[in-house]
């Protein structure tokens, strides 16, 4: 089997010390209704960017009703921004960095860093419901049958989820096999693969253990999950994202992990969890305004 030219680019760079010369921040944000459904002025959603030092942000809920607020918080960060859709997926990606291409189904756009240096960043909203954690749990929501295997996990994710995930690597896969640096940021509403291991059964941090497919499809184009390549013990570092609304021992909800930052072609040097205090995130902002944290990685882009 070919291996992902990402994967030989981070294995060639860690063999003959290639670095890159150029910082970049990047991050994934669900913003809840653009913004407005945390009852915070807008001008929250751009504090938590600037303090997290993002460089680009993919930006989910981006819309409050009609109006994209990604729109007024990169006119109001003098920043660039792209409107990827509207009604259901709600996407958009700002960056302090000019956008200079798309994607035909703007899943993807292209970013210039400068003359030497551009990028590639996806952006994704994934359907919230059937949502497998609580139906594995019992949590009644979005009229889903609770369910208690992993092979029965696996299968409704596919059939949330299956179809936008095959629409989205229709337009990564040629985008890495074009060599360079990729990203992909999104809120997947769906856990990690790389989260539900047997090892996080046996410590009881979740039910069973199962290979979701979005995160394993994504992993097996050849991207990296960011944050667990910085912090690979997934007992220890749990990294929740969803949510900040309720207690991790709210018989009602489950905590987990679902917004990610994706690379390939370039070396992460850090990573974070954004939220409203220390206790659950590396970066606090407060009153925070979304009922997700967020996720910056840092990495290095090289010019050769």
């Amino acid at each position: 089997m070919l291996r992902p030219l990402c994967a030989i680019f981070l294995n060639l760079s860690l063999v003959f010390g290639v670095f890159a010369d150029t910082t970049l921040r990047i991050m994934s944000f669900n913003v809840w209704r653009g913004g407005s459904a945390g009852h915070q002025p807008l001008s929250q959603t751009v504090k938590v960017i600037r303090e997290s030092k993002a460089d680009v942000v993919g930006m989910q809920e981006s819309y409050a009703g009609k109006v994209d607020s990604a729109a007024k918080v990169a006119e109001s960060m003098g920043w660039h921004h792209f409107r990827q859709g509207g009604k259901g997926e709600s996407t958009s990606v700002i960056s302090r960095f000019p956008m200079v291409g798309h994607t035909p189904r703007k899943y993807g756009v292209t970013i210039e860093i400068s003359k030497e240096i551009s990028v590639k960043l996806f952006n994704v909203h994934f359907k919230p419901a059937p949502y497998q954690p609580y139906q594995l749990k019992g949590i009644p929501y979005g009229n889903a049958p609770f369910i208690s295997t992993a092979k029965e996990a696996r299968e409704w994710a596919s059939k949330a989820r299956g179809s936008q995930v095959d629409n989205l690597l229709s337009e990564l896969n040629p985008a890495i096999a074009q060599g360079g640096p990729v990203f992909l940021t999104g809120d997947f509403n769906e856990p990690s693969f790389q989260d539900w291991t047997d090892r996080a059964r046996k410590a009881n941090l979740v039910p069973l253990s199962v290979k979701y497919p979005a995160t394993s499809m994504v992993v097996d184009a050849g991207m990296v999950d960011s944050f667990r390549s910085v912090y690979p013990d997934e007992v220890k570092f749990r990294g929740y994202t969803w949510t900040n609304r309720t207690s991790p021992t709210d018989p009602k909800d489950f905590h987990d992990r679902i917004d990610f930052v994706f690379a390939c072609g370039t070396r992460t040097t850090g990573s974070k969890v954004v939220g409203e205090n220390k206790k659950n995130a590396d970066i606090v902002v407060a009153p925070w305004p979304s009922d997700h944290r967020a996720v910056v990685s840092e990495f290095e882009i090289s010019d050769k």
